[in-house]
């Protein structure tokens, strides 16, 4: 029998708490803290014989602050999606929690994001994140037994350490996920657990607990924050800015334990300072796990590259950012047998999850001084001697409004200032929409973010063009910049600009409010262009209070204003039911969206067709449905549900594949199919049924897997391009190296990168777009153009290419190659959307896309 020498641990450790609960009533026997009760005495059970629910882990943690003697606060900061409450528990000794905010605000302003004189005493700030990923479920017991430590008195050794650190917990980061693992889970297993891995209590059903209600990766989500959860937390993150975030995670159960030092790629702006303590870490770690004969591994996997995982988004805030893994995730329950032979038990990663927080305690505890001292110092070198090229980003004021205006709220999440140029002048910069060196006009209501600001570092990070990639084996995409995401024209320039403004551009020239321009009070139309979500939101609104709405498919001019194809006219004729009701309506939801109208008294055009043409189509409200279930991509199918209920807020009809052959598809207009497998959904004669239902004027949406699903296939226009047959010149080429077989692979990957995509904007599939559109293409398209009968409405031609890593072969699929295009079919349409202009919601320029595949293709 292995003996542990943290606290808690093994067989014994179980049988004291058990004889620990007998006693805890009797008179005389002396308790560890006034009424504070060890994990298993408060919940009648051995931490590691069962999985905790989220209230009850959320009922201990009350208990342990309760009990803590004034070393604990708890902080609620938000919900779910589905109503449970997240929250963070402040961790310190008594004197510390009495002057709490003045520690928080004092490290604002080491950082110069508050104003104040800077009080040299401040302990470091520790934030410990748990189970971001709901069926790695292991964290969520350990930080049970870590409160447990911190709360009690006679601890003496996490007592000194508090001393000189303040904790932060957040005990369950993701607890929809969370609980519908552990829901499953306590209903799957045996009542004793079967550690076989071929057990069903080890083979999660679809989607699994991973993800959040939307199925969205939260681990994913931190730069981003397209998620309720995530912007809740950041928010309070950004009010701490800790100098020190751990992340808790699970891996195969097969794998021991992973921390720190991270793998390469870094991210160029990691500094060599948070690298070295990644190390100091790594050392106070390695200590505990060697004390007690534990596996683990360092250096492997885990990089630091991508922006948005929970130890790169806190390093490029200043924090030393680490990830901790431990073998077991969602396949591993309460014990299963690994490929070795032995068995591993979730009381094994309690103890090791356990360990690693107060070993990350300890060494922020005895390194404290360095961690405030370095902290401060990289606050000051970003605002005095901001790292990178680039020291001024331009956001051109001349594109969509609505675009800009999420731009820069994003901005505001994140800390980032930002103002206007307030004048006119010429700059040398780089232009993000043409990826050259060019000659410039600032104009005076651009926008301007100066690098030479508190957030710099995140600045360059989340801005830059192309970022440095040390090693092309890394975890993540590989290209992410804002002005690529938003599609907001923008420049990068090498000088200073200084903003004239400290921020807010609202109510400026070229930033016009939401409403109606135009006095007239019953105009004969109302008129708004097309080239944001806002707009795309402003028309499922309408459509939902049932006003007819028309499309212009041709440019056309009137009253003095301009109007590319996708305007939306709302005009008096065909909404007189609506009476008076009419323009209050129109009004309200266009304020509510954020979009501008222009109120017109003729319907005759100056140029262009009027707005009684035939070129002018209305626009129908579509019944639509969408697939989930057993092989569909479950964050693929939640990218769709969440901008369905979250951001456009239109109905939509979710259906499973278990019973998707009997749903009479004639009930709906529209069927949306996410990227999974679909050859079990649609064998053969259901396909037919399908290809029935698009002839009788269906509209079918086909992303990614699904579009591959569908090419070569009888009746589907897309084909595959024949495979490269050229034959290997140098026979030696064949002699290739094992330990060189995954770096080789890598030349068939396409890592997230942002290629030009060519658009026909004269097809209602592009309305609103220019002549190209910037896609983070993350799979090796290799698609033939559509042929008669087909339009290719997005193609990859030569040199589309922009940013982000893109192994060799996979450079010459992505060369005139079909993205995205439609098919008639009959009476109905297939769209081909060959790459997901959803992907993690935060690709915001793509978006319309999918809103004019959904209203206006077909119209």
């Amino acid at each position: 029998m292995q003996t542990y020498t943290v606290s808690g641990r093994g067989l014994w450790a179980a049988v004291a708490a058990l004889l620990v609960f007998l006693l805890a009533g009797m008179p005389g026997v002396a308790q560890p803290a006034a009424g504070l009760l060890t994990p298993p005495q408060y919940l009648g059970y051995a931490l590691g014989s069962r999985f905790t629910t989220h209230a009850q882990v959320l009922s201990y943690v009350q208990h342990a602050v309760q009990s803590s003697g004034g070393r604990m606060r708890l902080q609620p900061y938000g919900t779910t999606y589905e109503g449970r409450p997240l929250e963070v528990v402040q961790v310190g000794t008594p004197e510390n929690l009495a002057r709490l905010d003045d520690i928080r605000r004092n490290n604002l302003r080491l950082a110069g994001l508050e104003s104040g004189a800077v009080q040299d005493q401040q302990p470091a700030i520790v934030w410990l994140s748990y189970n971001i990923h709901g069926n790695e479920a292991v964290s969520s017991e350990a930080v049970l037994e870590v409160l447990y430590d911190l709360a009690n008195p006679q601890n003496a050794q996490t007592q000194q350490w508090l001393q000189h650190v303040v904790v932060l917990l957040d005990p369950c980061v993701n607890p929809d996920g969370r609980e519908r693992y552990v829901q499953w889970y306590n209903r799957s297993r045996n009542q004793q657990p079967n550690a076989s891995p071929y057990a069903w209590e080890h083979h999660e059903p679809w989607p699994g607990g991973r993800y959040n209600h939307y199925f969205f990766d939260l681990n994913r989500d931190w730069a981003w924050q397209t998620q309720q959860e995530s912007q809740q937390r950041v928010a309070l993150y950004n009010q701490w800015l800790p100098q020190v975030h751990a992340d808790f995670h699970e891996m195969s159960p097969d794998d021991p334990y992973y921390f720190s030092p991270a793998a390469k790629p870094f991210h160029e702006d990691i500094t060599p300072w948070q690298r070295n303590f990644q190390n100091v870490i790594g050392d106070y770690n390695r200590k505990v796990f060697d004390q007690n004969n534990w596996l683990y591994f360092t250096r492997e996997t885990y990089d630091l590259f991508y922006p948005s995982y929970g130890d790169t988004y806190p390093s490029f805030n200043g924090a030393i950012g680490m990830t901790y893994e431990q073998g077991g995730s969602g396949r591993a329950g309460i014990r299963v047998a690994k490929a070795d032979g032995d068995t591993l038990t979730l009381e094994q990663r309690i103890a090791h999850h356990h360990a690693a927080s107060l070993a990350t305690i300890q060494a922020a505890s005895e390194r404290h001084t360095e961690l405030v001292e370095e902290f401060k110092k990289y606050y000051t070198t970003a605002r005095t001697k901001p790292r990178g090229e680039y020291k001024t980003y331009v956001l051109s004021s001349a594109g969509d409004p609505g675009q800009l205006r999420a731009f820069t709220a994003y901005l505001d999440r994140q800390q980032i200032r930002y103002g206007y140029a307030g004048r006119q002048l010429n700059a040398r910069a780089f232009s993000y929409t043409t990826g050259t060196t060019e000659n410039v006009r600032v104009q005076p209501q651009d926008v301007v973010v100066s690098m030479y600001q508190p957030k710099s570092t995140l600045v360059k990070v989340l801005f830059e063009p192309r970022p440095a990639l040390e090693d092309s084996l890394t975890y993540d995409i590989t290209a992410w910049a804002l002005p690529y995401a938003y599609g907001v024209k923008s420049y990068a320039l090498w000088s200073r600009l200084e903003p004239q403004r400290p921020k807010n551009f609202t109510g400026g020239k070229g930033y016009q409010e939401s409403g109606v321009v135009g006095s007239t009070a019953a105009p004969y139309a109302y008129v708004a262009r097309w080239s944001s979500v806002q707009d795309l939101r402003f028309l499922s609104q309408l459509l939902q209070h049932r006003i007819k709405v028309r499309v212009a498919q041709r440019a056309f001019e009137a009253e003095g204003q301009k109007y590319q194809p996708g305007a939306l006219i709302i005009t008096r004729t065909g909404n007189e039911s609506l009476g008076a009701r009419l323009d209050q309506l129109v009004r309200a939801q266009a304020d509510s969206a954020g979009v501008q109208l222009q109120a017109v008294r003729s319907g005759f055009s100056t140029s262009g067709a009027d707005l009684g043409s035939g070129y002018v189509r209305p626009v129908s409200r579509p019944n639509v449905a969408v697939v989930a279930g057993e092989g569909i991509a479950p964050t693929a199918f939640g990218e769709v549900w969440h901008f369905f209920e979250q951001q456009l807020g239109y109905p939509v009809t979710v259906l499973g594949t278990d019973y998707l052959r009997t749903v009479p598809l004639q009930k709906f207009d529209v069927l949306i199919l996410p990227d999974g497998d679909y050859s079990d959904i649609y064998p053969e004669k259901s396909l037919e049924t399908l290809k029935a239902w698009v002839r009788g004027g269906g509209k079918l949406i086909a992303l990614e897997g699904a579009a591959a699903f569908l090419a070569n296939k009888k009746d589907f226009l897309l084909k595959t391009k024949a495979p490269d047959t050229a034959k290997v010149k140098n026979s030696y080429q064949l002699l290739r190296r094992y330990a060189d077989a995954e770096r080789q692979q890598i030349g068939e990957r396409v890592q997230g990168s942002v290629y030009r995509v060519q658009l026909d904007n004269t097809h209602p599939l592009a309305f609103g777009y220019g002549s190209t559109y910037f896609a983070l293409v993350r799979d090796p398209l290799n698609y033939r153009f559509l042929p008669e009968g087909g339009w290719n409405v997005g193609v990859l031609k030569r040199d589309n290419y922009t940013a982000g890593f893109a192994g060799r072969a996979a450079r010459r699929k992505l060369t005139d190659t079909f993205v995205l295009g439609t098919q008639n079919m009959g009476r109905g349409q297939v769209v081909y959307l060959a790459d997901n202009p959803l992907f993690r919601g935060f690709w915001q320029g793509g978006k319309l896309l999918f809103g004019n595949a959904l209203f206006f293709v077909g119209q």
